[in-house]
């Protein structure tokens, strides 16, 4: 199990990577169709932040209310890049306190608050790299991050659990790095990000979908 302290740092580079990618967006974009099927970029961008508020509910010590930050005079109320700051601010803020091995309710399961944190790192990294992509970015999970996630992924992301979260793995022609590893051990593939803006989602139509269906709170956090 990751400690609670690398769980954070991990947790912390990937908002960091996946709001980077979030900046990009611009309200023409937000119709755009993703590598995740049938989701468009607004789509995905919801279920990022509700992903991350239900992490931050999850990890919060007893007591305390993970609460997305305010926002700024003049921000609009349905911008979702400014409300996923908000979500991923407050995520962040709830992971402060708590001990490492402080046990996690995730559906019927029970994680240390450390894995908790791992486990959301990989989901938002993942669903960075969606949005990078369907920016028309090139912008691959930065590699230390990725190679710390590989492990983790390969014990979470199991036969047993990954149908209907993610498509099966994109075999790689040749040496690739950490980055495309991670993403294409999650179902895509990784040099989609050099095609023209949408046109990843083609190489998915008729495989099932990587990314969990709209109606899911989370990929990893519930299922793992």
């Amino acid at each position: 199990m990751a400690p609670l302290s690398s769980g954070r740092e991990l947790l912390d580079t990937a908002v960091s990577y996946a709001l980077a990618g979030a900046a990009l967006t611009t309200p023409p974009m937000l119709p755009r169709p993703t590598p995740c099927p049938g989701w468009d970029l607004e789509t995905l961008l919801a279920h990022l932040g509700g992903s991350i508020a239900v992490l931050g509910e999850a990890v919060a010590p007893a007591g305390v209310t993970a609460r997305a930050t305010p926002r700024h005079p003049g921000q609009r109320g349905n911008d979702p890049v400014a409300r996923l700051r908000g979500q991923a601010a407050g995520l962040l803020a709830a992971c402060a306190g708590g001990p490492a091995e402080r046990l996690v309710a995730i559906g019927d399961r029970e994680l240390t608050a450390g894995m908790v944190a791992v486990t959301g790192a990989i989901e938002i990294a993942v669903h960075g790299w969606d949005i990078f992509a369907t920016c028309g970015a090139s912008c691959p999970i930065p590699p230390g991050l990725a190679a710390a996630l590989l492990p983790a992924a390969a014990l979470l992301v199991t036969p047993r659990t990954r149908p209907g979260l993610f498509a099966g793995p994109v075999r790689l022609p040749g040496a690739a790095g950490p980055g495309d590893q991670l993403v294409a051990f999650l179902g895509r593939r990784p040099h989609s990000r050099r095609l023209r803006p949408g046109l990843a989602a083609g190489l998915h139509a008729n495989r099932p979908g990587p990314c969990a269906g709209p109606g899911r709170s989370a990929d990893l956090t519930v299922r793992a």
